[in-house]
């Protein structure tokens, strides 16, 4: 009895800053979903982030990509071209749950997007074409994802098109991607005729109302042509979860058909450690099956509290440290991206691991061994900005009026500093010239290369002794053709733009 007193003083000693914690913020960290949305280009991510944005009421209108209409994709550039090249931030909320979600791009030239996007979340959605299945991008935002340890759910977008087959994608994703992939639910209905999903969970067909653009979710009894399927393949479900958690197991031998409350438990324990990556299915385009997957990233994605604590080493001594999730820990943050604002300036991107920013707040640089003043806090929403007095642990945000943070950089206490683990980016692998149109263009070029070159670490500018030249040096084509189009509009700068000069050398050839 007496251990049993001192085990419940304990326990109310450790939620009591939990408490305090949540009495501040105003909702608990296990509340708080951080995700991105990964897949290979035109697999339907921008239109997924739409639906979900509008679904949980963030925007009264769907954007449409094709339209140039999306809120995510807000740069001219992606208007014109229809595709991601900038991850876009966001925060919506979804049955008491705040997610902070990322649209990252699909298109390999952007993978500097990505990777910096999934080091700093803490569950990623991958989207699958339903024709296309496991493309190349695909696999390689699926390695990333894997590099950084981050569960993740699946969503087999395009149901509705010709040619669409789900248990294809979900075979191709077990073995292109060595993933644990157990469907959660089955398509009611092929290509043209898709209405809905069977879900395997609740064992209910689910249908989404056309007049109300998929607002109206309606819940109805399996159809007899599905019931047999549907069985089979939740004792399949079943079997698998068991596998991976063993309380699933005894809840099986008591009854075979699991409650779906106790198959939810064991998905989110199997799914946060990896151990299974639940796949559902629909078509953003079309309205269906969106809300279900914002029900599976509240059900089975992890919080900051389900991730392990993050790990640095002391700037001085170089010990090992680590810092649990938590408003009252000291204070550990990420600068994971740069941004140049027409209106506010210098934007950093940051993720806070630990403790809570506020404005005015003194915070420290291991890196340049200084300390500089947050000027303005912000939350985001594609390219608008929300002013606010603090950022809590586990959320994302930005801040303007640091000059000295580059992408990588750690926020942290002075009297108590840490060095979170910077980010790698990939080598450029392809160069342009570029020079000046005039001389009233020479320092305006300038310094649009060095805010471009701040913003993407995987952009560089270098200068060829021999020839003279400005070389500029990217990821693909397609990148330094947005960084071009960039300089041109954004910076309104006149430049000409070519192949780089090679320099000749003349050697004798014999004595």
């Amino acid at each position: 009895m007496k251990f049993a007193v001192k085990q419940d003083r304990k326990n109310a000693k450790s939620s009591a800053p939990a408490l305090r914690e949540d009495a501040a913020r105003g909702r608990s960290l296990s509340s708080i979903r951080n995700i991105g949305i990964i897949a290979h280009i035109d697999a339907g991510k921008t239109t997924t982030s739409e639906r979900i944005l509008y679904y949980t009421g963030r925007v009264y209108k769907m954007g449409e990509v094709h339209e140039g209409t999306a809120v995510m994709d807000w740069m001219e550039q992606e208007q014109e071209r229809g595709i991601t090249i900038t991850s876009a931030a966001t925060t919506c909320f979804w049955k008491d749950h705040q997610i902070n979600l990322i649209d990252t791009p699909g298109h390999v030239d952007f993978t500097v997007e990505v990777e910096r996007s999934l080091r700093v979340l803490d569950g990623a959605v991958g989207v699958f074409c339903g024709v296309g299945g496991v493309q190349p991008q695909s696999e390689t935002v699926w390695r990333q994802a894997k590099k950084y340890h981050v569960p993740c759910l699946a969503f087999v977008n395009k149901m509705d098109r010709k040619g669409a087959d789900f248990d294809s994608v979900v075979k191709q994703m077990c073995e292109k991607l060595a993933a644990p992939a157990v469907p959660l639910q089955l398509p009611w209905g092929t290509e043209e005729n898709f209405k809905g999903v069977i879900d395997l969970v609740s064992m209910s067909a689910i249908s989404f109302g056309e007049e109300s653009f998929g607002s109206e979710v309606h819940k109805s009894a399996i159809p007899e042509e599905m019931a047999v399927a549907a069985e089979k393949a939740r004792a399949k479900l079943i079997e698998r979860v068991s596998e991976a958690d063993e309380q699933l197991i005894e809840a099986y031998f008591e009854n075979p058909d699991v409650p779906a409350d106790l198959l939810i438990a064991a998905l989110r324990r199997a799914t946060v450690s990896g151990q299974i990556v639940p796949v559902l299915c629909g078509s953003s385009l079309k309205n269906k099956g969106v809300q279900p997957l914002l029900d599976a990233v509240v059900d089975y994605l992890p919080s900051p509290l389900d991730v392990p604590a993050v790990a640095g080493i002391h700037p001085r001594t170089g010990e090992t440290l680590s810092r649990e999730a938590g408003d009252f820990e000291p204070l550990s943050a990420l600068a994971f991206k740069m941004a140049n604002d027409p209106f506010v300036g210098k934007l950093v991107f940051v993720r806070v691991y630990s403790g809570k920013l506020e404005k005015r707040q003194n915070v420290y640089n291991p890196r340049t061994k200084k300390r500089e003043k947050i000027g303005r806090l912000l939350r985001l929403h594609a390219n608008s900005r929300e002013d606010i007095e603090v950022l809590y642990t586990g959320e994302i945000g930005a801040i303007s009026g640091l000059k000295n943070f580059t992408t990588g950089d750690t926020l942290c206490a002075e009297n108590d500093p840490i060095v979170l683990e910077r980010i790698v980016f990939p080598e450029p692998v392809i160069a342009m010239a570029i020079e000046p149109k005039t001389q009233a263009d020479r320092d305006a070029l300038k310094e649009a290369l060095l805010s471009l070159t701040e913003e993407d670490p995987t952009f560089r500018v270098t200068m060829n002794e021999d020839t003279g030249q400005t070389i500029i040096n990217g990821m693909g084509e397609l990148h330094l053709e947005i960084i071009k189009d960039r300089i041109f509009r954004e910076f309104k700068v006149q430049a000409n733009a070519g192949k780089p000069v090679v320099a000749y050398r003349e050697s004798a050839q014999k004595p």
